[in-house]
């Protein structure tokens, strides 16, 4: 598998798990707002890390760390990705898989497989400007419909989430939203933060007032949504 990044140890990206992070190169979506910039955009170029570094410490950290986050990049694009997790879940490890969702099939055939634990999906803005969001002019709107129908069903651990951007997220958005997700385990929105990593440096930020306003008018719809990462 193409691995261009490895945190390894993190308390914030696997919920309630002590856990490490392992980022795949490549992405189908180029959301301009992302922070994962490179790895979008040059993941071919990016010195690789090893399968075999990252085992290691696997096997070396068996009792301290309880689970593995796959992240991105867009980690369903990896051919070998599910011969990964497999390896990973060998070692009695849980599986936190991060998502863009755009390919359902993938998703379902290693949730069918017994190699996720726990979905998080990123919903990138309201079907309505989803694509504008996803920076992606021709978004098959049903691939996503599909994914986000696939894991609230499924039966595994998941969340969705959305990174908020003053110049692309509205009332009207998550008004929309909502209705969308009505019901689902749990959403949560996070602060778009400007870095050198930004694909596209022209975006700001709302308040966390401001945040928290959506937070209200979401909870008639989602009863679990909250903050994350705002300070």
């Amino acid at each position: 598998m193409q691995i261009c990044g490895f945190n390894r140890t993190t308390l914030l990206d696997f919920p309630e798990h002590v856990a490490c992070t392992v980022f795949a190169g490549g992405c189908n979506f180029r959301c301009p707002f992302c922070q994962n910039g490179d790895l979008v955009l040059h993941g071919g170029d990016l010195p690789l890390i090893s399968e075999e570094e990252v085992f290691g410490v696997l096997r070396k950290r068996v009792g301290i760390l309880t689970g593995v986050c796959v992240s991105g990049g867009e980690p369903t694009l990896q051919k070998d990705l599910d011969v990964f997790l497999s390896r990973v879940k060998d070692l009695g490890y849980l599986v936190k898989l991060d998502s863009n969702g755009y390919r359902p099939e993938v998703l379902q055939s290693l949730f069918d497989r017994g190699l996720v634990d726990y979905f998080a999906m990123d919903i990138k803005n309201s079907p309505e400007n989803y694509a504008r969001t996803a920076g992606v002019k021709t978004l098959d709107m049903g691939r996503i419909r599909e994914s986000v129908d696939f894991i609230r069903s499924c039966g595994a651990a998941y969340e969705f989430r959305t990174t908020v951007v003053r110049e692309l997220h509205s009332t009207q958005d998550f008004l929309s939203v909502g209705k969308w997700l009505q019901g689902c385990r749990a959403y949560f929105l996070q602060s778009y933060v400007e870095s050198d990593g930004v694909i596209c440096k022209e975006f700001s930020s709302y308040t966390k007032e401001e945040l928290s306003e959506f937070v209200v008018l979401l909870k008639p719809y989602i009863s679990n949504v909250s903050l994350r990462g705002v300070d």
